[in-house]
């Protein structure tokens, strides 16, 4: 309760030194008025009285603290109670295009670059509470793992449910990913539409040209967002099957085909970013976050309720406490 009052006008305080101002006036003057009376006898002053003279400074008291109430009313002190109303003014729809082929599996980055992928991928999802997000999977074809929605623990329990799998036909066509989350997109009435299209590998599957697919993005106002994964050089990565049916893996080649990615990005509006490590992909994420941003209007509404009142009230019962014990019980000793 205390913590939410506040004074409107908090340099009234200042008169408070009146108080002990008062306090040294009032022992002047009441050592200036102290007599002596030099009398053979004091038989005839005994009696009730003195019990009422040990209080003649309660009067004074009263006055003091009745003094100190107004001061605080002055300063008006009222308690405010804050409400907040949120409301989300524009929204995005985000489609993110995982590549799920086998190199996805190369552990160049840690454990390997779909789970350090995922793993990221699932911040930047938590991230944008506003939005809606859709997932779409692609290999050598694509197909959509979730399609564009404002529940965060359905695209969440999809993305954990990623994985390289031989049902999807082999290889990498980003033009198939890319068209895929494309028609996710079109029909969307978000004001802002973005795809974050990652890739490990070079266009060499599908039937659908990345360029083409770039049109379509563009002609749907979709602005598309490209990440190369994969070091620079040579990476452990799956170059065939065990006997057991486990991946064999040995040194290759990382082949990104960048300059693809890049026009992707430039004729879209969105921007490239290659990633070679758990720390760069966490930060491109990062930064895409940054370039995205939801608008949300926030509006405070505050109710005050003043509480000078009761202090006025009982500074005025004070006073007239003091006045009737001033002309009553007090009446022979001010």
């Amino acid at each position: 309760m205390l913590e939410s009052i506040e004074f409107l006008n908090k340099e009234l305080f200042w008169l408070l030194l009146l108080l002990p101002i008062a306090i040294i006036w009032y022992v002047l003057k009441h050592s200036q008025q102290t007599a002596e009376l030099k009398i053979s006898s004091i038989q005839g002053f005994k009696g009730g009285s003195g019990f009422w003279s040990k209080f003649k400074y309660f009067l004074f008291a009263l006055r003091l603290i009745a003094l100190g109430l107004l001061i605080t009313a002055l300063a008006r002190p009222r308690t405010v109670d804050v409400s907040t109303k949120t409301k989300t003014t524009r929204g995005i729809d985000i489609v993110m295009a995982i590549d799920v082929s086998a190199s996805m599996l190369a552990k160049d980055l840690r454990p390997n670059r779909l789970d350090a992928l995922k793993e990221v991928a699932s911040d930047f999802i938590n991230g944008r509470p506003n939005d809606r997000i859709g997932l779409v999977e692609y290999a050598g074809e694509a197909y959509t793992k979730t399609p564009i929605t404002s529940d965060k623990s359905i695209v969440q329990r999809s993305l954990r449910d990623i994985k390289y799998n031989t049902i999807i036909e082999g290889g990498t066509a980003i033009g198939m990913g890319l068209a895929t989350s494309v028609n996710r997109l079109k029909d969307s009435r978000a004001k802002s539409k973005v795809i974050i299209l990652l890739t490990d590998g070079v266009n060499n599957s599908g039937f659908i040209d990345p360029k083409i697919a770039s049109e379509l993005a563009v002609e749907f106002g979709i602005k598309v967002y490209t990440i190369g994964l994969g070091t620079n050089g040579m990476a452990l990565s799956p170059n065939g099957i065990n006997a057991n049916g486990t991946f064999r893996y040995g040194r290759m080649q990382v082949e990104i085909d960048e300059q693809l990615l890049k026009e992707i990005a430039e004729e879209t509006g969105g921007k490239y970013f290659r990633a070679t490590n758990n720390k760069k992909l966490a930060e491109i994420y990062k930064e895409i976050n940054k370039l995205e941003k939801t608008e949300v209007e926030e509006k405070k509404y505050y109710n005050y309720e003043e509480k000078y009142r009761p202090l006025v009230l009982l500074a005025g019962l004070l006073l007239l406490i003091e006045l009737i014990l001033r002309n009553t019980l007090f009446r022979s000793f001010v």
